[in-house]
């Protein structure tokens, strides 16, 4: 798929990307690609490192390890219970998300006036396969690593993605397509912040041509799929860890064999399946994911050996292939030329609250209820976005004249 360039909007049958595009393209998807090989280094190596700076007496381990102390005594649980770890591993996946709930907003409203990368929001089946490739070369890499070794090379690959993108990313957005003032970004930072005003896209609302009448309440329910979603998905992605390592007593080494599954199938899918998907079709495919993941959670926190573990992530993987890369396709369909940034910063930022949200709270419940009855009241609220999608038209597909502006 591609867009013409220039000043005119007339579709030219066949269109074709342009070199200058190509190149945004593959500056994004290397950069992207860094990004996650330094997110996914750590995988693997979670529960151990946990460990290890336990034994080590660690000061930083050492509080938590009281706030945990004075928590289970509040509410009548073991203080040394075993899942411990497990709620430590949600809080360190919360942060991380966290910051980046309060940065992805700001900064894309920001790139409505000094400029954005509409061809990354154009181009996300580019954007599926580098998660894929990230999710399948990253926890490999860090397995096959010291423990000491891994976060110093994480580090490595993040300080790199940032200079390569600053050296190698052009500007794409010009100058007279830009919002006219970096204040109207600053003004709607409550709304950008507030998770109530993210629900209700208020940034988009009172922004400059915004959507009205239905597509803007299909809009907002979108905004709330995603965020259920991720929120539920984020649980079991930072849990399933140290699931593996203390149900199955997978090393460090094969738990990145799992996370080389993971994402060697979701690799697989979005080459085969994903990118085909028609456009006004998202819709009925997200669906159809968010229902092979409800038997995936109960798989993966019931089952009791590792041909039901392996089903469980197969399953789990076709829904990490589908679900955000569609309703990411859809949402950038909605706003004005000028309102792209904030439409797609609102989302990311709906995306960064529910795994700053997801993980810590399935931790919890992980730590108070064990594996099965964690996964088993998430993929019971997984029936909440099905319910939300169900009357949901499915989006028209986008004109010529918007896919070459």
């Amino acid at each position: 798929m591609g867009w013409g360039a220039g000043g005119s909007c007339t579709p030219r049958p066949p269109i074709r990307q342009q070199p200058a595009e190509t190149r945004v393209v593959t500056v994004i998807f290397l950069g992207l690609l860094l990004d996650l090989l330094a997110f996914t280094l750590l995988l693997p190596l979670l529960p151990g490192l946990l460990e290890n700076h336990g034994r080590a007496h660690d000061p930083l381990y050492g509080s938590w390890q009281q706030g945990v102390n004075w928590f289970a005594a509040a509410i009548g649980m073991p203080a040394e219970k075993r899942y411990n770890s497990v709620l430590f591993g949600g809080l360190i996946g919360s942060i991380f998300s966290v910051l980046q709930f309060l940065a992805a907003p700001i900064t894309g409203a920001i790139s409505d006036c000094l400029g954005r990368r509409p061809v990354m929001l154009l181009s996300l089946a580019v954007i599926g396969v580098a998660f894929s490739l990230g999710f399948t070369l990253g926890p490999m890499l860090g397995a096959s690593l010291p423990v000491w070794t891994a976060p110093w090379l994480a580090l490595l690959f993040a300080v790199s993605d940032l200079l390569f993108l600053f050296c190698f990313l052009p500007e794409t957005l010009p100058p007279e397509k830009r919002a006219p003032s970096i204040s109207l970004g600053f003004r709607a930072a409550a709304d950008l912040l507030s998770p109530l005003a993210l629900l209700r896209f208020s940034a988009v609302a009172r922004g400059q041509d915004p959507p009205t009448g239905d597509r803007l309440s299909h809009l907002r329910r979108l905004g709330l799929v995603y965020f259920l979603y991720l929120f539920l998905f984020s649980g079991l992605e930072f849990t399933l860890s140290f699931l593996a390592h203390q149900r199955f007593q997978f090393s460090s080494l094969q738990q990145g064999k799992m996370f080389f599954f993971i994402g060697l199938t979701m690799a697989t899918i979005q080459g085969t399946y994903t990118r085909r998907i028609s456009p006004g079709r998202e819709i009925r495919a997200v669906k159809q994911a968010i229902l092979l993941l409800i038997p995936a959670f109960l798989l993966i926190g019931w089952g009791l050996t590792l041909p039901t573990l392996g089903l469980g992530l197969l399953l789990y993987s076709f829904a990490a292939a589908v679900v955000v890369p569609c309703l990411s396709s859809v949402v950038s369909g909605y706003g004005s030329p000028g309102q792209k940034g904030t439409v797609m910063g609102t989302l990311r930022s709906l995306g960064a609250l529910a795994r700053a949200l997801g993980p810590t709270v399935a931790a919890s419940a992980y730590w108070l209820a064990g594996a099965p009855a964690c996964f088993a009241v998430s993929a019971g609220l997984l029936l909440l976005p099905l319910l939300l999608l169900r009357s949901l038209p499915a989006p028209a597909p986008p004109a010529p004249t918007l896919k070459a502006e």
